[in-house]
């Protein structure tokens, strides 16, 4: 999985997420049927009935929110590294190249100005 790309492993966690989410929302109803089903007034049990019904419907929202995000995240991603595969490499170790002998004269004069005070 080191070797990876890490599109198809944000894709594998959200896997993961998705179906996490979704079996904890399946116990949860499951509760509030038994909760319904042991009601002793028909009031109780619709409620709990309506309840395990809602608890479904936002889990089911929540899970494809999730994995909608993950789909967008993982795409950014694989979009951007085929980006800069695509980008001569030339021309960013000429930049790199450019600033660092800067930075360095900055110091080198910080440096020295500390040593004459």
């Amino acid at each position: 999985m080191a070797d990876a790309d890490l599109d198809v492993v944000i894709r594998q966690l959200a896997r993961q997420l998705h179906t996490g989410l979704m079996t904890r929302a399946k116990q949860r109803r499951d509760r509030f049927k038994g909760l319904a089903a042991k009601a002793k007034g028909k009031e109780t049990s619709d409620r709990f009935k309506m309840m395990a019904k809602a608890t479904l419907e936002q889990a089911t929202a929540a899970a494809k929110r999730l994995q909608m995000s993950a789909d967008n995240v993982a795409d950014s991603y694989a979009r951007a590294m085929r980006l800069a595969a695509s980008t001569p490499a030339a021309a960013k170790v000429e930049k790199t190249a450019k600033e660092k002998p800067v930075k360095k004269a900055a110091k080198a004069k910080k440096a020295k100005a500390k040593k004459a005070k």
